[in-house]
């Protein structure tokens, strides 16, 4: 079974009265809490369908947020596009090896939820935003270098700073720096600290700041 990416928990805990109103200030992870004035990187949380790429040290496959996930027509040729040739072949195999990778990155655009087409009118795309390497992920530098490698977009660092700035951030209603509609507002953030860190219980540290949360 092909590992899927962590559930990425929203930062603040929800109201259980039945509003599910957003609780600021209740968070949702002490180890966040503990954390949260600390330098955490911002990046633009897309509003797309995840999408995983796998080198298992021989071959490539893809696959969706789940193993049972499909993914539209238009985005599985984009896929093959860019990775099912021999180039993208050789160069899995000369930086990587018979390690076993996967890429995780979001496809988005046309028909792909609500607001594809405001990111891309004509077309879909693949952005990469993370890279794990047998169970470590790399660091944002490893990440830019293999999205250079493969000729890939990488997703956007939006802001540096304290949680609570990331929130401020968001209720501004920032424009997404992805998107082709320049007005398209900002899905919200998606943070981690500068230093790949776990909690006790050995969860990745990564959170998730939406918009819609706060209107």
């Amino acid at each position: 079974m092909l590992r899927t990416y962590e559930k990425i928990e929203t930062i603040y805990n929800r109201d259980i009265d039945g509003s599910k109103k957003l609780l600021e200030g209740d968070w949702r992870n002490p180890t966040v809490e503990f954390l949260k004035d600390l330098d955490w990187v911002w990046t633009e949380k897309t509003d797309g369908t995840n999408v995983r790429i796998f080198w298992d040290g021989y071959g490539i496959s893809f696959g969706g947020r789940t193993d049972k996930a499909s993914m539209p027509v238009p985005l599985v040729n984009r896929l093959n596009e860019l990775f099912s040739n021999e180039t993208s072949m050789q160069m899995f195999e000369q930086l990587f090896g018979q390690k076993e990778v996967i890429l995780f990155g979001e496809g988005y655009g046309q028909k792909i939820q609500a607001c594809g087409n405001r990111y891309i009118p004509d077309g879909v795309d693949f952005i990469l935003f993370d890279v794990l390497i047998g169970d470590n992920y790399q660091p944002r530098e490893t990440v830019e270098q293999v999205a250079q490698s493969f000729g890939l977009k990488v997703i956007p660092i939006v802001g540096v700073g304290p949680l609570e700035e990331a929130v401020w951030f968001v209720k501004q209603k920032p424009h997404s720096r992805i998107a082709k509609d320049e007005t398209l507002v900002m899905e919200g953030v998606v943070c981690r600290p500068k230093v790949e860190l776990r909690d006790r219980c050995g969860n990745r540290l990564i959170v998730k700041i939406k918009g819609r949360d706060f209107e």
